[in-house]
């Protein structure tokens, strides 16, 4: 530990390589070539007189979350655009955000026309916080959004009460979340629809792609049009027929997701729960080194949460025990030591996004007021701005490596504490990146 940071020039604790993501092997190189040697590379393409992967994957993603419909679409932010259309959110209706998440989950409401309703969150959780978002409800809101953030869930159990008690239906936001399971049942099944992104860092992917999957009939065939044109899948009865056949029952657009990666997307679902599982392991041998360091603590998920999942490992740093340096700072400092891990702060909160500005928009014939309710600095998000002040992220591929992984990562936050003190004349500035 006498060694300088490697920020400033020392060995880092760590110089191998961490596992690499996205994972594949050769049988998914296997169904990938299947396709390409096909005739048919997506679902509007004609049958090839063979079940489409984008259907084989659909079936295969409902029953693993246990719902009887998915429809896959191109990302995360098509999967909650048509839930939230499919529920009937349009022009001036409001939809319930948490303040601290991806932009995607406001943009999708803005693009409907919609205004998003930013409210802050449980620092117990980070996940959006039941009670405020009970205060927020109005006579516009038309959808409530839970989103289950990086090893954590949102308090399913309050916001399901809430949706009943309101009439006012929920939707998950399962980006982060694939797979974890909240009082024996996965995440994507306790409100109307859920909504995952296959995006590349995702623990499922296929670089991108997304699904929406629900309970609902009547819901799953407005999801199947709108993400096609306004068309809905009816099996061909030979090779050479097209698959989906016009309804116009819902104006829709081209959201489909490609056979390529639906094809790679059915390969790995296989190996989800077992991955989910090997990052519970080194989570737990991780959570039991970082409670010995002062100034660290892990978020430890809820106990009703009966399988977590590590999208990203949540570490909260007390300031006072790194010298006061900015959390950005410290990423950085760590990153170093832990060969580029990838460590980054949480995102910066949705009322000060940069990426967020619906203002720029083309005004078109919005009036002051209507411009007004898209201006997200009007929401005051102290508890978001608590956590991006004071939490690191660690990327759930770091804890696809060995337990000697983990005790790294460990000597690592106890390094960058022992000579925070080296730190305070570098640039404290802050990082555009985050995942």
């Amino acid at each position: 530990m006498t060694d300088d940071l490697a920020i400033l020039g020392g060995t880092p604790v760590r110089s191998a390589l961490w596992p690499t993501w996205p994972r594949s092997d050769e049988r998914t190189l296997d169904v990938v070539a299947d396709v390409l040697r096909s005739t048919r590379w997506a679902l509007s393409g004609p049958s090839d007189g063979r079940v489409a992967y984008e259907q084989r994957f659909a079936e295969a993603f409902a029953m693993f979350n246990e719902m009887a419909y998915c429809t896959p679409v191109s990302s995360g932010t098509a999967a909650l655009t048509i839930a939230l259309q499919a529920l009937g959110v349009g022009w001036g209706d409001e939809v319930v955000v948490p303040g601290l998440t991806w932009v995607a989950c406001a943009s999708a409401v803005v693009n409907l026309g919609a205004h998003p309703v930013l409210v802050d969150i449980d620092p117990a959780t980070l996940t959006v916080d039941p009670q405020l978002a009970r205060q927020a409800v109005t006579d516009r809101t038309r959808a409530i959004m839970v989103v289950h953030f990086a090893n954590s869930v949102a308090d399913l159990d309050a916001f399901v009460r809430l949706s009943e008690e309101m009439g006012i239906p929920l939707v998950e936001d399962c980006a982060q979340a694939h797979g974890a399971i909240w009082r024996g049942r996965r995440v994507g099944s306790y409100g109307r629809v859920g909504c995952f992104s296959m995006q590349q860092s995702k623990l499922l992917t296929a670089g991108e792609g997304g699904a929406a999957i629900t309970d609902d009939e009547t819901l799953y065939d407005r999801l199947e049009q709108l993400r096609s044109d306004g068309r809905r899948l009816y099996p061909a009865e030979q090779a050479g027929q097209l698959e989906l056949v016009e309804a116009g029952e819902a104006f829709g657009r081209n959201l489909c997701l490609s056979e390529l990666q639906a094809a790679v997307l059915w390969d790995r679902l296989k190996h989800l729960d077992a991955e989910n599982e090997h990052r519970r392991r080194r989570a737990a041998e991780l959570t039991a080194l970082l409670d010995k360091i002062p100034g660290v603590d892990l978020l430890v998920p809820d106990s009703r949460i009966t399988a977590p999942t590590y999208y990203n490992t949540l570490v909260r740093l007390d300031p006072l025990e790194y010298a006061g340096n900015s959390v950005d700072l410290l990423a950085r400092a760590l990153s170093a030591e832990l060969a580029d891990a990838g460590v980054h702060p949480v995102y910066v909160p949705l009322n000060r996004h940069r990426l967020l500005c619906p203002e720029k928009m083309n005004r078109g014939d919005r009036t002051d007021a209507e411009v007004e309710q898209l201006r997200m600095g009007r929401f005051e998000l102290p508890a978001a701005e608590e956590a991006r002040r004071t939490y690191v992220t660690l990327p759930h591929r770091v804890l696809l490596d060995t337990q000697t992984g983990m005790e790294q990562i460990a000597l690592a936050f106890t390094k960058v504490r022992a000579q925070a003190h080296k730190l305070v004349s570098l640039d404290q500035g802050t990082t555009a990146r985050a995942f």
